[in-house]
C-alpha cells in the first residue's frame, strides 16, 4: 500500500501544480486554464503594430471570439469541478489546434466566463480565416469526458481581419458585437465583425471532395520537426507533420485536415498515406536518425492497423528501432485496453512508443500504467513558464521524477529559448523540439541537415 500511496501522492501533486500554471504574457485567469487575460492579448496586438510602425510592413492581424452556449446550465447539471474541466480542455484544444495550424505568431486567452480570444499575425485569406474557425469549432464540439458524464459544447465563432490603422480597442469592440449577433442566431456559429458578408468559399462537401482527390494530385506535403538530444544537441531524428497545399486556399494544417478527413470517413486512408510517405522520406537518412509518427484515433479502432504497420515497414525496408509512434490521450479514449495490447505488439517489434501533448487536458495518469511507453511527450503548455515560475519549475521536476522512476525518458515540446533548453537539461529531460533550433521543414531541406 505505501507505493500506491506514494503513487497517488505525486499524481495528485503533479496535477495540483499543474492547475496553478502562470502565463508570463499576462494575468491568469485564475487556475482553470493556465492562459493569460485579455490584457495580454492588447499588449500583443499592441506590439505587433508597433513593428508595423518600424518596420514598414504591414502587420496581418486576425481575430476570432469564441464563446460557449449554455455553460451555465452545464455547471448546474454536472457540477462546478465538471464545468471547470471543460474550460481547461477547451483551452488545450484552441491552443493546439493554433499550434497545428498557423504558421504565424499567435495567443489564446480568456475572456470572462465561457469565452476565449485568439489572436494571430497570419497572412491568409478570408476564406482560409473562416475555414479555420469551423474547424476550430468541430474541434471544440467534440465530445468532453468528465466524472459526471460527457460533455458536448455548442461553440459560436465571431471573426475579423483587423483593418489598416485600426485600433486595439476597435478590433475588441467588433469582435464583441459580430458574437452576440451570432448567440442570437440559433442557425449560425460563425460571424464575421461588422456584418461582413461570409465569403463564397468551399462547403463542407465540397472540401471533403477535394480531400479525395489530394493525394493522387499530390497536395499532401510531409514537414519535419527536427529532434535534439540533450546536453549535447545533437540531432536524433524528426516528427513527421502533414499539411494540404490546397491550390485555391493555402495551406491547411494538421488539425483542419484530419477534420475534413474524419466527415469523409477518410482517416485511416489519409493516415496510411502519410505514413507511408514519411518512411520513404526518412529511409534516405544516416541510420542513427528516428521517424516519430503520429497515430489517430481512428488506426486504433482498424484491427489489423498493427500488420499494416509492420507490412509497411517491412515493405520500406525501415529498421523498427528507427521508428516511433505518438499517441495521444484523444486515441486513448475509446479502448486503451485494446490501444495497449496494439502498442505491446508494436513495441515487442522493436518500435518505440510516446505518449504525446503530455500535461494538456485531464493528464490520465492510468496510461503511465498500462502502456509500454517508451517516452513521455510534455506538452509545450508545460514548460512555458519554467523559466519565470517556480511553480511550472515545480511541475517539470515533478513529471521527470515519475517518468525517471518508470524509466521513461522525457521529450520536451515548444523549446524556443536557450534559457528553456539550459533548463530542461539540467532537470534531466532527454530530448527536445521547438523553435529555438529548427521549424518544421520540407523533406529535401531536412535531409540536408542530416546529412550536414
Amino acid at each position: 500500500m505505501a507505493a500506491l500511496t506514494l503513487w497517488q501522492r505525486l499524481c495528485w501533486y503533479v496535477i495540483t501544480m499543474s492547475e496553478m500554471r502562470q502565463d508570463q504574457s499576462g494575468t491568469l485567469d485564475g487556475p482553470l486554464t493556465g492562459l493569460p487575460d485579455v490584457e495580454a492579448v492588447r499588449q500583443r496586438l499592441e506590439e505587433w503594430l508597433a513593428q508595423e510602425a518600424e518596420t514598414g510592413e504591414q502587420a496581418s492581424v486576425h481575430a476570432m471570439l469564441l464563446g460557449l452556449r449554455r455553460f451555465d446550465a452545464i455547471n448546474l447539471a454536472y457540477g462546478a469541478a465538471a464545468g471547470d474541466g471543460a474550460l481547461a480542455e477547451v483551452a488545450a484544444r484552441m491552443s493546439h489546434f493554433a499550434a497545428s495550424e498557423l504558421d504565424g505568431a499567435w495567443l489564446v486567452a480568456r475572456g470572462g466566463g465561457g469565452n476565449f480570444l485568439l489572436v494571430a499575425n497570419e497572412a491568409c485569406s478570408r476564406e482560409r480565416w473562416q475555414l479555420f474557425a469551423d474547424q476550430m469549432a468541430d474541434a471544440i464540439a467534440r465530445p468532453i469526458g468528465v466524472p459526471a458524464g460527457v460533455l458536448r459544447l455548442s461553440p459560436r465563432i465571431a471573426l475579423l481581419r483587423g483593418l489598416e490603422g485600426e485600433s486595439v480597442e476597435s478590433m475588441l469592440d467588433r469582435l464583441g458585437h459580430a458574437l452576440d449577433n451570432a448567440a442570437r442566431d440559433q442557425g449560425k456559429r460563425l460571424a464575421w465583425a461588422d456584418g461582413e458578408a461570409t465569403p463564397p468559399g468551399w462547403s463542407a462537401a465540397q472540401l471533403e471532395g477535394d480531400l479525395l482527390g489530394a493525394v493522387d494530385r499530390d497536395e499532401i506535403e510531409i514537414l519535419f520537426q527536427p529532434q535534439f538530444s540533450l546536453p549535447d544537441d545533437k540531432l536524433t531524428g524528426a516528427e513527421a507533420l502533414a499539411r494540404w497545399n490546397h491550390p485555391q486556399l493555402g495551406r491547411i494544417g494538421a488539425g483542419a485536415l484530419f477534420t475534413i478527413a474524419e466527415r469523409a470517413d477518410h482517416v485511416a486512408p489519409l493516415s496510411q498515406h502519410i505514413a507511408r510517405r514519411a518512411l520513404e522520406l526518412a529511409r534516405k537518412w544516416p541510420e542513427h536518425l528516428r521517424i516519430s509518427l503520429n497515430v489517430t484515433p481512428a488506426d486504433l479502432a482498424f484491427g489489423s492497423y498493427v500488420r499494416q504497420l509492420l507490412d509497411l515497414v517491412k515493405e520500406i525496408g525501415m529498421p523498427p528501432r528507427r521508428l516511433t509512434l505518438e499517441v495521444t490521450e484523444q486515441s486513448l479514449l475509446h479502448d486503451v485496453q485494446l490501444a495497449a495490447q496494439m502498442m505491446a505488439e508494436l513495441s515487442s517489434q522493436g518500435i518505440r512508443i510516446a505518449l504525446d501533448d503530455f500535461g494538456a487536458g485531464f493528464c490520465n495518469f492510468r496510461y503511465l500504467k498500462v502502456l509500454p511507453l517508451h517516452y513521455l511527450k510534455l506538452d509545450r503548455s508545460m514548460v512555458d513558464g519554467i523559466v519565470s515560475d517556480r511553480r511550472d519549475l515545480a511541475v517539470l521536476r515533478a513529471i521527470v521524477a515519475m517518468a525517471r522512476a518508470l524509466d521513461i525518458d522525457v521529450i520536451a515540446e515548444g523549446i524556443e529559448s536557450e534559457a528553456q533548453r539550459d533548463l530542461i537539461a539540467e532537470e534531466g529531460c532527454a530530448f527536445y523540439q521547438g523553435f529555438l533550433r529548427a521549424k518544421p521543414m520540407p523533406a529535401d531541406q531536412f535531409l540536408t541537415m542530416a546529412q550536414g
